[in-house]
């Protein structure tokens, strides 16, 4: 693996190849297991519970922000244009609290990658939520089915190691030693369905990455796949559509 090719590749045109390149390994894991690894999960318990069980947006009983969510889920169940699935998204994260305080959330932020000795490559997060203009906390990338489509998975790993090398650039600036490790949560979206990664960034596998070398420890990203559920059955059911 040492030996195969290293090029400035954005985070965009990266694939199974740059995962192989840099050590990269993905292991799925069983949702109890993922939800055991992470430090808080968004509480639910504040939703109203006629998103999981309504199935016409535009029902006159249902509360404005919960009609407006369903609008969403209803233009990213049958999008024409990948911007209706961002749109979603990120409204999904606002519902969950991801927004609240100093957070905001962005779409289609540029972040600056470096790679290959080039610093003019970037990786593009179709969502990111930010601490202000300081740290990205997460990272969701599109599966671009609608037009050219792309290896959303390699590409949301390389969104992880450019907020890696982000963050640690903004740490510096404000006088902060760099982390040596940092992991960072991260989304793919196909369609409206998630699938959840959490990806450990350490300064080994960024600098292997700056200088085109192939690390010696191996980086596993952990993945959690979520279950699609046919349409009618999970109304019917009273499950929410995913």
């Amino acid at each position: 693996m040492a030996n195969l090719s290293r090029s400035a590749k954005s985070g965009s045109d990266w694939s199974v190849n740059e995962l192989l390149a840099y050590h990269i390994s993905v292991k799925p894991i069983q949702p109890d297991m993922f939800s055991g690894t992470l430090v808080a999960n968004p509480s639910l318990a504040d939703l109203d519970p006629k998103i999981l069980t309504a199935a016409d947006p535009d029902d006159p009983d249902l509360s404005d922000s919960t009609a407006r969510y369903l609008g969403y889920l209803d233009l990213a169940s049958n999008a024409t244009q990948e911007s209706l699935i961002d749109d979603f998204a990120r409204e999904t994260l606002h519902l969950l609290g991801f927004s609240e305080h100093r957070l905001i959330l962005s779409t289609r932020y540029i972040i600056p990658l470096t790679i290959c000795g080039e610093t003019q490559r970037t990786a593009q997060a179709d969502v990111c939520l930010l601490h202000r203009r300081t740290l990205i906390l997460l990272v969701l990338v599109e599966d671009k089915t609608l037009s050219n489509p792309t290896d959303a998975q390699s590409e949301v790993i390389a969104e992880a190691i450019s907020a890696f090398q982000f963050n640690n650039m903004k740490r510096e600036s404000l006088g902060c030693a760099p982390l040596p490790s940092m992991t960072i949560p991260c989304i793919t979206m196909s369609g409206t369905r998630p699938t959840f990664y959490l990806v450990p960034v350490t300064l080994e596998l960024s600098n292997a990455i700056a200088t085109a070398q192939y690390p010696s420890s191996e980086t596993v990203v952990l993945k959690c796949v979520t279950v699609m559920a046919h349409t009618r059955q999970a109304r019917d059911e009273g499950h929410a559509v995913l």
